[in-house]
């Protein structure tokens, strides 16, 4: 039985959706009780400066978008402007606080936009190039609301089996559920773009050839100190040994609609490499930011 086309209606009224579903989560509506702030902070630090890091980066997100995207269609506009930033800059606050209420530095989010991204949004103006930096959102987005999916899944249950059941609960449990649904809405609209007749052979080849060199995971931000913070976060969360099914979770819609499972491909090789490369480097180098090492 063949997909339903998706139309643009259809990615407005998901948006429509998440926002009266989802509406912000003020930092005064979560428990921020923590038990054992000692414990939390020597085995979650760095995952929840991270996270936080990722989370509060979104305004500088925002302004990428509008350095790639000068003729951005409304219904991504309604969706990044009005539901996500919002939803995402509470998520990052929220988890700000628990970091200082565990008695570490406040997160240090990067927000300026990178120069390869203004050089890219110089060109922007010109149709093709504006639809390739719109799948290239859309999939970048897919990808790292997959991340950010499964890292709360993972934290929130390492956090009740410590008896941290307010964190899990009321922090991280709020925060999970609102990611599906920006999920959805890449997964949606790189479906749309990727099947709709939009991109010509040749865009669809810069596409998959831009994945294939660029590809990072989030918060990277094309700097060298970042590169082992995702990894840390693996080792953290115990995936160092899953990599490969960790690769397959974030990178199987990108090899359906991307790559049309191309020889059998269940995801694109560049997620695995990035996942490996980030381990290996947190593992040579750790994390040298101040934000881990803290008073007791």
């Amino acid at each position: 039985m063949p997909r339903e086309q998706i139309t643009t209606q259809k990615i407005h009224d998901h948006v429509s959706r998440l926002g009266d579903q989802h509406p912000p989560i003020p930092l005064s509506s979560v428990d921020r009780t923590v038990h054992n702030p000692r414990l939390v902070r020597e085995r979650f630090g760095h995952t929840f400066d991270y996270l936080a890091r990722v989370e509060l980066e979104v305004d500088r997100n925002v302004l990428e978008l509008l350095t790639l995207l000068p003729e951005v269609r409304e219904v991504d506009r309604y969706f990044y402007e009005d539901v996500w930033q919002p939803q995402e800059i509470q998520h990052g606050i929220i988890l700000d606080q628990v970091q200082q209420d565990l008695g570490m530095p406040a997160a240090e989010p990067l927000l300026e936009v990178p120069f390869n991204m203004k050089v890219l949004g110089a060109l922007a103006h010109m149709s093709p190039v504006q639809d390739i930096a719109r799948c290239m959102y859309y999939l970048t987005g897919a990808s790292t609301e997959r991340q950010a999916t499964l890292a709360y899944n993972d934290l929130a249950r390492y956090l009740k089996e410590m008896g941290e059941h307010e964190l899990a609960v009321s922090v991280i449990g709020q925060i999970k559920r609102q990611e599906p649904g920006h999920f959805a809405f890449y997964q949606m609209s790189a479906t749309q773009i990727l099947t709709d007749g939009t991109l010509k052979p040749w865009q669809i080849w810069t596409i998959r050839s831009l994945r294939d060199y660029s590809y990072q995971l989030v918060g990277v931000d094309g700097k060298k100190e970042y590169l082992g913070d995702m990894g840390g976060v693996v080792v953290q969360l115990g995936l160092e040994d899953e990599l490969e099914t960790y690769a397959k979770d974030i990178g199987r819609l990108e090899a359906r609609i991307l790559w049309a499972n191309k020889n059998g491909m269940e995801f694109p090789p560049y997620f695995l490499r990035a996942l490996k490369e980030s381990v290996d480097y947190y593992r040579e180098v750790g994390i040298d930011r101040g934000q881990i090492t803290t008073a007791a």
